[in-house]
């Protein structure tokens, strides 16, 4: 298991640097590396969105509806809580610069929504965190009109 704690989840697939409003992000879960249960930066069910930064490191935004806000129950909401945030560049403590081997891509947000492409790491992540009922319906969730 040694081998793991240098592997990296950065790759060609990673967005890199800030976006602009309306601009694409990558969705993340943490890594089996990351010991949710020893840190307090990110919450079991986060939402956790971000881009990769030239050194390697990913920069990400989270949401963990720390304050039990209803219209934040489905992870979706987080995800896009967190994604409004970051290309707001709203001042929060919910954001991190991290060494990408404790995060997996596992898919993008843009203001159209939502894509998973790897779905089963989702649901593992929302089911170690005790929230299964908060998973979005299918692998893409469309916004809509405000």
């Amino acid at each position: 298991m040694s081998e793991l704690k240098d592997l990296s989840t950065y790759s060609k697939d990673t967005p890199v640097g800030l976006p602009s409003v309306g601009g694409r992000a990558g969705v993340f879960v943490p890594t089996e590396v990351c010991d949710v249960n020893a840190t307090s930066t990110i919450r079991k069910g986060a939402g956790i969105v971000g881009f990769g930064n030239p050194d390697g490191s990913l920069t990400v935004y989270f949401e963990a509806n720390r304050f039990d806000d209803s219209s934040l129950h489905k992870w979706e909401n987080k995800i896009r809580k967190a994604y409004e945030r970051m290309v707001m560049v709203a001042p929060t403590v919910s954001k991190a610069k991290m060494d990408a081997k404790f995060l997996e891509l596992i898919g993008y947000i843009d203001s159209a929504g939502i894509t998973v492409k790897e779905p089963e790491r989702l649901t593992e992540w929302l089911a170690q965190s005790g929230m299964p009922d908060t998973a979005p319906a299918g692998t893409v969730v469309l916004w809509g009109k405000k």
